[in-house]
């Protein structure tokens, strides 16, 4: 059995636009409604969310019946806690608050295996089926998604430096926690944060560096898709879950005599 290919680092490397959901409801049964919506890619959260290994894997199993291609948040720049995702199978991470090119290769280390890293060698894991992949040890450095997360006005200053360590796939931006450090907390539109984002974004896209972001304003996204991101999410599970119970509601209420 061989190695099956990442459909979004192959996409994102190659430049083409990869549409994205946030998954936040820790549920496997959530996550498989929204994985046949067609979304190119999706970030399961483990950062903002009640996620553990048990949902993130109930999840991957969801999404595996799909074409798109579940990523990881993890709570943390930890190698360990990659270790133990790569062997459940996340096909790819993006790694929050990356502030520094040491914190870049620290991230994509945790995802080598020696002696380009520091990922521990498990002979059987569900990552591999159960052994059963015998090239999986050999390519899967090639597939796995390194995104790195960049949130706070430092961070994008070394932008181009962070993106540009070996092994890096791409570069989110953060825009509510890069306007919480410009103090336009809860302001993730704001114009200021854009105006310092999107220079640098362009730098990094003039580079061939892939860059991506998460905007809930749907033209927004494509917008942004247009100038020349690669990969941006336009939608988060509990966001329009949310929205839909209002307006179920309120689409009665409103009709009452």
């Amino acid at each position: 059995m061989e190695l099956a290919k990442n459909k979004f680092t192959h996409a994102v490397t190659a430049g083409e636009k990869q549409v994205g959901l946030w998954v936040t409801l820790a549920s496997s049964f959530v996550s498989e409604v929204t994985a046949h919506s067609g979304y190119d890619w999706a970030v399961i959260d483990m950062e903002h969310s009640p996620n553990d290994y048990f949902t993130v894997l109930g999840q991957l199993q969801a999404f595996n019946s799909s074409e798109t291609t579940a990523l990881v948040r993890p709570e943390w720049n930890d190698p360990v806690i990659i270790k133990r995702l790569l062997d459940l199978g996340a096909p790819g991470f993006v790694f929050p608050m990356i502030e520094t090119v040491e914190e870049a290769k620290k991230a994509v280390s945790a995802t080598r295996y020696p002696p380009r890293g520091v990922r521990g060698v498990s002979g059987s894991s569900r990552a591999t089926k159960f052994g059963r992949i015998n090239d999986y040890m050999t390519k899967i450095e090639d597939e796995i998604s390194v995104i790195l997360q960049i949130e706070s006005a430092a961070a994008i200053s070394r932008a181009v430096e962070i993106g540009s360590v070996d092994g890096v796939t791409g570069v989110f931006f953060g825009p509510s926690d890069i306007a919480a450090d410009l103090g336009l907390l809860g302001q993730p539109m704001h114009k200021d944060v854009w105006a310092l984002i999107k220079p640098v974004a362009q730098k990094l896209i003039s580079k061939g560096i892939p860059v991506g972001t998460l905007v809930l304003d749907s033209d927004f996204a494509a917008e942004l898709l247009n100038e020349g991101f690669t990969f941006v999410a336009s939608a988060v599970d509990s966001d329009l879950l949310a929205k839909a119970s209002d307006f179920a509601l309120n689409s009665v209420k409103e009709k009452l005599l």
